[in-house]
């Protein structure tokens, strides 16, 4: 099995960071965009997609900045991370997803990213 490859996409986003940050760090936010069903105890989410169920442990966060997970099946040394930048020259709150995918499977990850994505801002309204 060939070794992952971390990469990572920005999505500019009319939203405040800390409203952001609702969706993308707790189980309420993370159920209206990324996964049918959201639970979180002991430091581990739960989501539930389709009746299939994953794990991520959260490594490090910081609020309004960002959240790192670890899915528990996965290699200790992939994550995968929301951060929330501000542009210095716009001003303008951009998201951050870096994620591992094998390097014939960045494209279509992205492709699935984007659609997640998309879906978050229309729920925030952006």
């Amino acid at each position: 099995m060939s070794k992952k490859v971390l990469y990572e996409l920005e999505f500019p986003v009319r939203c405040s960071p800390g409203i952001l940050y609702e969706f993308l760090s707790t189980p309420a936010g993370l159920q209206e965009w990324f996964a049918d069903r959201v639970d979180f105890r002991d430091n581990v989410f739960s989501f539930s997609w389709n009746g299939t169920a994953e794990e991520a442990e959260v490594i490090e966060q910081e609020e309004d900045e960002f959240i790192r997970l670890h899915w528990t099946h996965a290699p200790k040394d992939e994550y995968f991370e929301f951060r929330i930048q501000i542009s210095e020259v716009t001003n303008e709150t951009i998201l951050v997803v870096k994620d591992f995918a094998e390097k014939k499977e960045v494209k279509d990850q992205s492709q699935l990213w984007e659609y997640q994505v998309k879906d978050l801002f229309h729920r925030i309204g952006s």
